[in-house]
């Protein structure tokens, strides 16, 4: 199993597929780190010499913000947000949708689940 930015990647997997599993590189990134690197990208991880893994390593630290620095920045500049008081913190604040989307019947994944309404009662 080839470990590249403190993600174990999983062996049986094309390289190209494997890398996305790293927090901040997807189809496109993987595809240029891998043309940087000069790794083909229909190899599988487990068939990877040493060489060609520190090739994708190197590539990856000099070009990507990636784990844990990239979660950091993204964190902080979500409380920034917040700190600003601007829309997009409220909403952030809130826990409720950021870009725009309607509230009203959806957002179920951003709000938890219904609340039901509570019917007060007069008890005499």
């Amino acid at each position: 199993m080839a470990r590249i930015a403190g993600v174990d990647l999983k062996k049986n997997k094309r390289i190209d597929v494997a890398l996305t599993q790293i927090y901040g590189i997807g189809d496109t990134s993987a595809r240029k780190i891998l043309e940087k690197a000069t790794v083909d990208r229909s190899i599988k991880v487990q068939d990877l010499t040493e060489a060609q893994i520190a090739a994708i390593r190197k590539a990856i630290d000099t070009d990507f913000k990636v784990e844990g620095d990239l979660r950091k920045e993204v964190s902080m500049y979500v409380k920034m947000l917040i700190d600003m008081g601007c829309y997009r913190g409220v909403r952030h604040r809130k826990n409720l949708p950021v870009r725009g989307q309607r509230t009203h019947t959806n957002a179920r994944t951003r709000k938890g689940p219904r609340k039901g309404v509570v019917a007060s009662r007069k008890t005499e």
